[in-house]
């Protein structure tokens, strides 16, 4: 048996290191045989293990990389490593220059938003506001055409405010109706009509706050390209139970969002337990995109370390 340690993976001879996978020689003794040198063989240490995020992360535009002009934010997206992208409203530019900015950094728009209406008059969409069909039409119709552009496969159309419990009931049906129309009018295009519960703390009077009754919008338009975005930040703001209710809706869930709770800041600062949450989302069979939609704290190159704690990796095949 050998009695003598081994020599190690390399000698200071430089044409060991040829075979880095080798141990070089040890003394050994067998009974009745002396002392030799012998070589032995150690099987080379595989190429090192490639690894990729098992969930695809989206930055939101409109939330992410605000330090420089928006056009500009898609390299800075490309060059933090994404390779996906989402915003809310870009209406002000033209489609084209998103397109060209996309190919440039071989970015994929995976979400939009259609128009809110006036903005910054408060309006948070118009889908849902008696007497303005005509006007929604319309303004799906450019929504349609920017994700033609974009290749963007999913459209986010907004309920928008309903400040009287009363109209409630009326303004749930002309949602209901206007999102027939915009189903209809995708589906030639292979687009997905989203729709997303708010949270009152931040969007009050928003026509609906709980998935529970996003769920039951959808499955009264009843079509088969209408589908609900689950943003984590908001569903944790109203009812929390994140998980059992992303297994329950899953099918039926086109888009996640995510940031931290309570300050919408990154998904790492606040009460979500996002490294379980997001492997659990991944265990269940989620093979959308997650976007970032939150406050960087400072800057949001500086809080992107987050990444690397709470989206599971493996192996590259």
């Amino acid at each position: 048996m050998f009695h003598r340690r081994f020599t190690g993976l390399s000698t200071a001879n430089p044409a060991d290191e040829r075979f880095p996978g080798t141990l070089q020689f040890c003394d050994s003794a067998i009974a009745g045989q002396g002392r030799r040198r012998v070589r032995l063989s150690w099987p080379a240490p595989s190429r090192k293990l490639e690894v990729k995020p098992m969930l695809r992360l989206s930055a939101n535009l409109s939330w992410l990389f605000t330090e420089v002009p928006f056009l500009e934010r898609f390299g800075e997206a490309a060059r933090a490593g994404f390779r996906g992208v989402e915003f809310a409203f870009a209406y002000d530019v033209p489609e084209r220059a998103i397109a060209d900015r996309l190919a440039e950094h071989r970015l994929q728009c995976v979400l939009i938003n259609a128009p809110p209406g006036d903005y910054a008059a408060g309006e948070r969409g118009i889908a849902a506001l008696p007497g303005r069909e005509e006007e929604f039409v319309a303004s799906f119709a450019t929504a349609l055409r920017y994700a033609a552009a974009l290749g963007c496969p999913r459209i986010h159309v907004m309920a928008g405010l309903v400040p009287e419990v009363a109209r409630r009931s009326e303004s749930r049906a002309t949602f209901i109706s206007n999102l027939r129309h915009a189903c209809e009018a995708a589906r030639a295009q292979g687009v997905s009509v989203l729709i997303e519960a708010l949270n009152p703390r931040d969007v009050p009077n928003y026509l609906f706050s709980t998935v529970s009754e996003a769920h039951a919008i959808r499955e009264a338009v009843g079509a088969p390209n209408i589908k609900a975005q689950m943003d984590f930040y908001h569903t944790q703001v109203v009812e929390g139970d994140l998980a059992t209710k992303a297994e329950r809706w899953l099918p039926d869930i086109a888009h996640i969002q995510i940031a931290g709770t309570p300050g919408r800041h990154e998904p790492d600062i606040g009460e979500i337990n996002y490294a379980w949450l997001l492997r659990r989302v991944e265990e269940l069979g989620y093979g959308g995109w997650v976007g970032c939609e939150y406050r960087p704290l400072t800057t949001t190159a500086a809080g992107l370390s987050w990444r690397d704690r709470l989206v599971p990796l493996r192996p590259i095949a």
